[in-house]
This record gives C-alpha cells, structure tokens and sequence, in this order.
C-alpha cells in the first residue's frame, strides 16, 4: 500500500512539474468523436485545468475532418484513429503526423438485431461494413474469422470486397461510412460494429457481439495524433501524463465500457 501511494504521488509530482511551467501558455485543442474519446478527454481536461493547463475539447463528427484540422495547425492533437488508419492517411494525403500515445483498444464486432448466431445468418444475406480502406480490410478480416468469408492468401491490410475468394452464403455488402453502422445495422442481416459507437448512440446492445476481434495487436488501438512539428510540445505530454494517470479517467472508461472487458483495452497499461 505504501509502495502505491508512492507512486501515486510521483505521478502526481511528474504532471505537477510538467504543468508548472506552461500555465500561461496558449490552450490546447484536442480533437475528438462522440463518444468515450470525446469523454474520456473531456474528464482529463478537467483534472488538466485545475493544474494549470488550459485544454479545449473539439467535437468532430467524420473521420476526415480532425486529421485535416491538425494538418492546418487549427488543433494541436486529436484522439480518433488507430495507427493502422494513420499510417493510410499519411500515404494518402502527405501528412506529417506521429502517434504520441497509445489510447483505448476498442474491438470490432459483427452484430445483427435480425439472427442470434452466426450460423442463423441466411444465404443471401446483406452484411454492412465500413466504406473507408483501413476498416474495410478490417471487417473482412473479421468476417473470415468468423467463417463467412475467405480471402485470398495474399490479402493484405487494405484488403477490399475484390479480395473475397469464397462466400459460400452469397453474402451481399453494402459500404457505410463507420460512425453510422449501428444505425445501418438494424437494416441489414448483419453489420460491422464499432462498441464505442453504438454504445455513444444507445442503438442496441454493445456486448451482444456475435463475434470480436480481441486477437488484434496494439496497432488498433486508439492513438493520441500530433503534427510531427509540433509533438514535442510540453503540453501535449503534461496532458497525457493526467490522462494515463487519473483515476477519474480510469473510471469513465470502466463505466462507458459497462465493465464489459470484452470490448476493450487500455493499450497504454502493461498485459
């Protein structure tokens, strides 16, 4: 007990020092989704303020807009995407960004609000995945582990619909942007889930996943993106000394989550 408190007040100590030296600086702006990203840093910005650093929170509701408004220095972070994602955009718009922390993992589910198995799934049915090139590859991946699919051998990371080489149910896809699956998924046979987003909307329930993908490696999980210029800030590192420490934090992702340790994990804490 005496060994944690201790640590627990060089944390406290760590952030102290690191906010004792930027409290009159300009505002940090860190851009967000709806959801446990956007709530998780609302909490630790908080706990930021009353040490002294001042944080703006920045709601976006696509995945395109917070990587453009980082590249145009019109917010200094954003919390939003997995650095497989990252490392696409960068391929396919130049940015110039890095990961400064790893977040949340937050698995991906194959759901539906019509069949209460996998293998009630009809032939012929019409599967929901995400319409963006990293997420596409992802939901295959994970519908081929479920035993829907096959891809080819060769398949890589950004594998697309071209790259299916069985579908014995005839499945039929259709793309949809990722932040409206769980609105799409009650129109389909069955969807690509992101639990974050349909546990932000309340749209159905998260942890009655048919199927997750808790065998994916730390790559998926949710990173603190900065400019490449710009990610030596010693605000960025004071905010995420408070995120990864704060109980407060801990805690609003426990209850988002509803305990379901299911659905996700926190990437920055040791196995």
């Amino acid at each position: 007990m005496m060994k944690q408190t201790f640590l627990k007040t060089l944390v406290v100590l760590a952030a102290a020092s690191l906010l004792g030296g930027i409290a009159s600086a300009a505002p940090l702006k860190i851009g967000v989704v709806p959801g446990i990203f956007a709530d998780s840093v609302e909490v630790a910005a908080t706990e930021a303020r009353k040490q002294g650093l001042e944080v703006q929170v920045v709601e976006f509701t696509d995945w395109a807009t917070p990587n453009v408004a980082l590249d145009a220095g019109d917010i200094d972070l954003n919390y939003y995407q997995n650095s497989n994602y990252l490392a696409n955009a960068m391929r396919d718009k130049g940015f110039r960004f890095t990961s400064v922390q790893a977040g949340i993992l937050s698995y991906l589910g194959l759901y539906s609000l019509k069949h209460d198995s996998l293998d009630a799934i009809p032939d012929g049915a019409t599967v929901a995945i995400a319409s963006d090139a990293v997420n596409v590859g992802r939901g295959l991946r994970l519908l081929q582990h479920a035993g829907l699919i096959t891809l080819r051998p060769d398949t890589g990371l950004l594998g697309t619909l071209e790259d299916i080489q069985s579908n014995p149910k005839k499945l039929k896809f259709v793309e949809v942007e990722g932040p409206q699956l769980a609105r799409a998924t009650q129109d389909v046979d069955l969807a690509q889930g992101f639990p974050y987003f349909i546990l932000a909307s309340k749209a159905f329930d998260a942890t009655k996943a048919l199927v997750l993908t808790r065998y994916e490696d730390d790559s998926w999980a949710i990173q603190f993106v900065a400019r490449q210029d710009r990610a030596a800030d010693p605000r960025i590192a004071a905010f995420l000394e408070v995120y990864k420490n704060s109980p407060a934090v801990r805690q609003t992702i426990e209850q988002f989550y509803q305990n379901e340790s299911r659905l996700y994990r926190l990437a920055w804490l040791e196995k």
